[in-house]
């Protein structure tokens, strides 16, 4: 099997496995055996080529259902994803027709279903030929939202954003690092900018380990609204601070940095190998617990605690296009109950006058401020501690009438934007008088 056509079947077959099977991408990516064969620009052109897939599914879908006359079901269905493959090429990545027909249809041909062969190469010429006059003046941003998201949002933030929101995922995010330390000089050698935040943020490309700064351990890749909630905890010098659902690390990172004295608890083993593994790489230390942190009973109790939630993750959707179609509302009422127990078991673990941070990567009110006001409704001797503009430079937007924080993906859109986080500050009392 030749290079175009080997590297084509490795994400014909991470497609089948994240679409057909529920699978998230970068784990299946992760599995696939064939895929780390390849070389390094063919393993680049599987990952453009599955997140464009992903990122414009909606619209590749509705040029296709325009084109097929009958459903492809059975052993047919894996056509669904060659078509799908091909049409990204055709229709997004500039690939041209004769590249992109004849690997599909060889891609077919290799799949022992011999009469999807010329199937796949009529369907794709005349997508060739017409494509693009069939989406015509359509909404790409609408097209690629799944309905129940639209309709939250439009909800939550209005018609107008979500539209915005929905443009914003379609663009691919840049590169973000947080540094050590001596940031000024770090975007230097990266060729990048200092966000007025403290992020340094670079276009995206190229392999990260192969960035200046990486075998230092000088600095870590983090969204710049990923670093936001960290941030809310203050000046941690000194202080004993619990990192909830911590792996894969990038808050547990910046808490050492900053001068505490971290205990960081994750649920998975082998998340929590790579935690360990990034505190290895930038040379910091910190007590690696696997647990259930909603069950997790420690010995003594903390100042501050910071919970990144288990959420949808909506709010990083343009990073992990895959999500909009793996998820769905029901999987956000499953995740506010753990979201609910966890919020609990977190103060539990603060000494008086301690601090809670709650964050959350997600888009959907259920997994955000909803959480906080239930919470507060219950456990009335909590207080909520706003974010003063101050501690967001540049991000003034993104303090809440409440005095959370919300980003969203349409912010900053001259910077190349932001992923979707909520995160609140509460503070415990600091008597029991």
């Amino acid at each position: 099997m030749d290079d175009l056509l080997a590297s084509r079947r490795v994400a014909l077959e991470v497609l089948v496995g994240c679409l057909d099977k529920g699978q998230p991408l970068d784990d299946t990516l992760a599995q696939h055996r064939g895929f780390p064969l390849l070389a390094p620009r063919d393993r680049a052109f599987v990952r453009l080529l599955l997140a464009t897939t992903l990122r414009r599914l909606g619209e590749i879908d509705e040029v296709l259902d325009a084109l097929i006359e009958r459903p492809l079901e059975g052993p047919n269905s894996v056509a669904r994803q060659v078509l799908r493959l091909g049409a990204a090429q055709l229709l997004f990545l500039g690939t041209p027709p004769h590249a992109a027909v004849d690997t599909s249809v060889r891609l077919a041909d290799s799949l022992r279903l011999p009469h999807l062969k010329g199937f796949t190469n009529a369907v794709l010429r005349r997508l060739a030929r017409e494509g693009t006059a069939l989406l015509g003046d359509r909404d790409p941003a609408r097209l690629n939202t799944p309905l129940w998201l639209w309709e939250s949002w439009s909800a939550s933030y209005g018609p107008e954003s979500a539209q915005a929101i929905a443009a914003a995922h379609l663009i691919e995010a840049p590169l973000d690092f947080t540094a050590r330390s001596d940031t000024a000089f770090w975007a230097g050698r990266l060729e990048a900018e200092v966000l007025p935040t403290g992020t340094i943020r670079r276009s995206a490309g190229g392999p990260i380990v192969e960035l200046p700064g990486f075998a230092e351990g000088a600095w870590w890749v983090q969204d710049a609204a990923a670093a936001l909630p960290a941030r809310l905890l203050g000046d941690v010098a000194g202080q004993r601070v619990a990192d909830l659902c911590a792996a894969p690390g990038g808050k547990t990172l910046q808490i050492c940095a900053a001068g505490a004295i971290v205990t960081a608890v994750d649920i998975s083993p082998r998340r929590m190998g790579r935690l360990g593994d990034n505190l290895a790489r930038v040379g910091l230390k910190a007590e690696l617990v696997t647990a259930d942190a909603s069950k997790w009973t420690p010995t003594s109790k903390f100042d501050a605690v910071l919970l990144d939630a288990p959420c949808s993750g909506t709010g990083t959707l343009r990073r992990h296009p895959d999500i909009a179609w793996l998820k769905d509302q029901d999987d956000v009422g499953r995740l506010t109950l753990a979201q609910d127990r966890l919020l609990l078991r977190a103060i539990d673990l603060l000494k008086p006058g301690g601090t809670l941070v709650y964050a959350v990567c997600s888009l959907q009110e259920d997994e955000g401020p909803a959480r906080i006001e239930a919470l507060l409704a219950r456990e009335r001797q909590l207080k909520r501690v706003p974010i003063r503009p101050e501690e967001l430079p540049g991000l003034a937007e993104a303090i809440t009438p409440a005095g959370d924080l919300r980003t969203l993906p349409s912010m900053w859109p001259d910077r190349g934007g932001l992923d979707g986080f909520y995160a609140a500050r509460l503070k415990v009392p600091s008597s029991s008088a």
